[in-house]
Order: structure tokens, then sequence, then C-alpha cells
């Protein structure tokens, strides 16, 4: 059944990107306080969910043609390789590296291996529950 909610899906189109960006924002601010891949993943599956409500799935997966599978595959690939990638430095599993450059608009900034492994996590947490989401939602 489809419904013409235009005050719904007006305010979703505003609220998907305040909410996505405050989710970027998250996952690069946890690493010195809380936040990370994980509570980021979240925020941006929240942000996808809300547009599943305001519009149906078809219209949803042609404004976001991804593949989850395949992300939440990618992100196992980079939070293992990551993590495992202290092995072949022989130090400890989980060893991250961590170093200070100078980036264009950015200055010094301090770079960590973390954030590739938080970049796993959260490609993990959004692509395995949005297709949880689309194979519970795609049977109607």
């Amino acid at each position: 059944m489809k419904t013409n909610d235009v005050i719904l899906q007006t305010t979703t189109k505003l609220v998907f990107f305040i909410i996505f960006l405050f989710s970027i924002h998250i996952f690069f601010a946890g690493h010195y306080t809380p936040g990370g891949g994980f509570v980021g993943g979240l925020l941006t599956t929240g942000a996808i969910i809300l547009l599943l409500l305001a519009f149906d799935l078809k219209t949803v997966q042609k404004a976001l043609p991804f593949n989850f599978t395949i992300m939440t595959g990618i992100g196992l690939l980079l939070a293992l390789g990551t993590a495992s990638g202290s092995i072949f430095f022989n130090v400890p599993f989980f060893t991250h590296a961590f170093d200070d450059f100078t980036l264009p608009l950015f200055g010094v900034t301090s770079l960590h291996t973390a954030m590739i492994f938080d970049a796993g996590v959260f490609l993990v947490v959004v692509g395995s529950a949005i297709t949880i989401i689309q194979s519970i939602g795609g049977d109607s």
C-alpha cells in the first residue's frame, strides 16, 4: 500500500543527513572519545531505517544501490586484516600503529591503523543490519 506522507518524507530527507553526518563525526571521534565504528554503524543503520519507514524498500534500494552483503564481507576483511596484520611485524595480535602526518586542509593529524579496524566494524554493522532488515521487509 502506497501512501503519500509528504511531511514524513520531507522531514526524513533532512533528518537522514543530520544523523548520517553525526555518525561520521562519531566514527572519527571514536579513537579519543566514546564512539567509533560500532556506534557510528548503528547511527548509520538507524538513518537508513528511517528512510525505510518513510519510503518503500524499492525506493531506498534505488537511492542506495549497495549490496549490503558484500559490504559486510569487505568490513570483515578490513577488520580481520588489520587485526592480524600485526603478526607480519612480529608484534602481539591487535597491536596498532600510529604516527602524525601533515595533511592538506587538516594540518598535523594523528593517523592510526585502528581507524581501518573501526571502518571494518562500521561496514559489518551497517551491512549485516540492513541485510537482515531487507530480507525481513522484502517478503511482503
